[in-house]
């Protein structure tokens, strides 16, 4: 694949970024370079490369899937700055 000018200024137009000629210019050998690149790593065989999401072999730490009700609603309401028979309190928003 190969990019011309009238390409990039597309892509500029494209990513609302302005362009003047001469960067458009500038432009099109270094897209073609980075294209260039991309088909070479096109070529590389990884059929035998195992799929991965990391580098590192990573394993998750869960906790058990427990119901509870957390114990913890007078802290949790303790930062409230209104609080009503155990709920938050907010003002009224509907007359």
């Amino acid at each position: 694949m190969s990019v011309d000018k009238e390409t990039v200024k597309k892509i500029a137009s494209l990513s609302r970024i302005a362009v003047t000629e001469a960067e458009a210019d500038a432009l099109v050998p270094e897209l073609n370079n980075i294209l260039g690149w991309v088909e070479q790593l096109g070529e590389v065989d990884c059929s035998k490369v195992e799929p991965m999401t990391a580098v590192i072999p990573n394993k998750l730490r869960l906790r058990d899937d427990v119901v509870s009700d957390g114990n913890v609603r007078d802290k949790v309401l303790a930062n409230a700055p209104v609080a009503e028979h155990g709920f938050f309190g907010v003002p009224k928003v509907i007359e």
